[in-house]
């Protein structure tokens, strides 16, 4: 297994994710998602896994205007400009990957 998980320092299901794979001892690259963000292949490879309305947090102010925009391209630089609009944990696995705290998922990938 090759484990990313993109998150937020201070985002708790991002640290209960980093906590369920070290509880099973899988090591895991953690990406500070604010300090470095998603390049573009990554991104694009999450949304054909999960779509692209998932990665999208609602709880974020501009969320709703990311609703407006017709055009997924559109949305993705969007995405790329300002990670903070990401819903986190963003956890991969190869093509495989998981928005939010799923381990029900993750247990299937071990």
């Amino acid at each position: 297994m090759n484990i990313q998980i993109f998150g937020k320092n201070k985002c708790f299901d991002t640290k209960k994710a980093q906590r369920y794979f070290k509880e099973r001892r899988v090591k895991f690259q953690n990406i500070d998602l604010l300090r470095y963000g998603m390049s573009r292949g990554e991104l694009t490879s999450v949304a054909r896994a999960v779509g692209l309305d998932a990665l999208i947090d609602p709880k974020h102010p501009d969320a709703a205007m990311l609703g407006y925009l017709a055009l997924e391209s559109q949305k993705l630089e969007h995405l790329l400009e300002d990670p903070s609009l990401l819903r986190t944990p963003i956890v991969r696995n190869g093509r495989q990957a998981t928005v939010g705290y799923c381990p029900e998922v993750w247990k299937s990938w071990e």
